[in-house]
């Protein structure tokens, strides 16, 4: 199994209801890919020489996934409340050292 991160961006046509969270983090539990993840606020951004380049501020929240390939990450899609709210879900593949 490969580790992915889903990045839910806070761009949803619709609003993402408590109920369909928690279905979802069932979905994924049941599973058993669900490794976690959180919702973000916006922080503050450092470099040490310069000023910090541009960030995302559209970064709402991430869960961390396992699944065999990125074709498999993405059928995990069905059911996360922001995608089925129109909103977007980058998919990254967490390196492994």
């Amino acid at each position: 199994m490969r580790d992915f991160i889903l990045l839910m961006h806070n761009d949803a046509t619709g609003e993402p209801s408590s109920e369909m969270w928690s279905s979802y983090f069932s979905l994924l539990s049941d599973k058993g890919v669900f490794e976690g993840g959180s919702s973000i606020v916006p922080g503050q951004s450092f470099r040490k020489h310069e000023s910090p380049g541009k960030t995302s501020r559209h970064l709402a929240g991430y869960i961390r996934v396992q699944a065999e390939s990125l074709t498999e990450a993405k059928e995990l899609l069905s059911g996360n409340p922001v995608f089925e709210c129109g909103g977007t879900v980058e998919i990254c593949e967490l390196p492994r050292d």
